[in-house]
């Protein structure tokens, strides 16, 4: 059963999103074999069966899903940012959006003892997920190096000029406001500070009805931005050496995968058009000078 509301859902206020983004991300984390799309399915499309499959398609390796927490990967990711970060020991690294921790206890790893992880989200729910999953980790990892922190990507919880390396997967689409979300990217960036970030984006306007639908915005595709506006938000906010990457196979995938929202979308599209005629996993780097 897809998630239904009772009455049409309008995305005319910020908060407006922000409240079905929030509904729908505490649904997953309270029934991990429930998604906001469905009986078993995640937000950004896989099966909980198939999670690791997609996350190994993604470039995350076996022994990296392995070490991870019980429930941590909820088949959420588009990307692989941790691996775009090139990660090294020492570093403070950001998530937006971590969810679970999926990202955040593969990058504690990475940054080691002398480095520190730090995921935000806004959603309760997933935050208890992520915090109670924080004593497996440092059990197996004999770390100490990880945080999660609730707040919104606007309004970061983190200090001015404290942070090395921002990553998130499949997050920044969710926001109402992304250009506030880059400018508080280059905030919280120590200079020469990078940016690697997976998401879903725009290669053209997606058909009105499927920006109505409630499960699609949920479903990091109708919040998405256009790939050129995505560029241009993270250039005003002052970041440098920008790089957008468009990878149409995570897309080609979801509609193998026969995922029901892309099952949908498929059956909103003109006759003879493809979400990946429409819709991409991008990968973003950037520097702050």
């Amino acid at each position: 059963m897809l998630l239904i509301m009772e009455t049409p859902p309008t995305f005319e206020t910020t908060e407006a999103v922000r409240q079905l983004v929030r509904e729908g991300y505490a649904k997953i984390a309270q029934e991990t074999t429930a998604g906001c799309c469905g009986p078993g399915v995640s937000c950004c499309g896989s099966p909980p069966p198939d999670a690791d499959k997609l996350a190994r398609e993604l470039g995350y390796t076996v022994e990296e899903l392995k070490a991870l927490p019980e429930g941590a990967n909820m088949g959420l990711s588009c990307g692989n940012p941790a691996a775009l970060a090139a990660l090294k020991p020492g570093e403070t690294v950001l998530d937006l959006g971590a969810g679970g921790g999926f990202d955040i206890f593969i990058a504690g790893r990475k940054v080691g003892a002398t480095g520190r992880a730090i995921g935000v989200d806004m959603t309760p729910e997933m935050l208890g997920k992520a915090r109670n999953n924080i004593a497996h980790y440092r059990k197996e990892t004999g770390l100490d190096n990880v945080e999660f922190r609730l707040g919104e990507i606007e309004h970061l919880p983190v200090a001015d000029y404290s942070v090395d390396v921002i990553i998130s997967n499949c997050v920044i689409n969710l926001s109402p406001d992304k250009a506030q979300v880059w400018r508080e990217i280059a905030r919280v960036l120590k200079p020469g500070g990078r940016v690697a970030v997976s998401d879903m984006a725009l290669l053209k306007p997606l058909p009105p009805e499927i920006l109505k639908m409630v499960e699609a915005l949920v479903g990091c595709v109708a919040g998405a931005a256009l790939v050129a506006d995505t560029e241009n938000f993270a250039r005003a906010a002052g970041l440098s050496e920008i790089a957008v990457r468009v990878k149409p196979e995570y897309v080609s995938a979801m509609v193998s995968f026969e995922d029901p929202l892309y099952q949908k979308i498929v059956a909103a599209l003109p006759a003879g058009a493809s979400p990946d005629d429409y819709i991409a996993s991008v990968e973003i780097t950037a520097r702050k000078p």
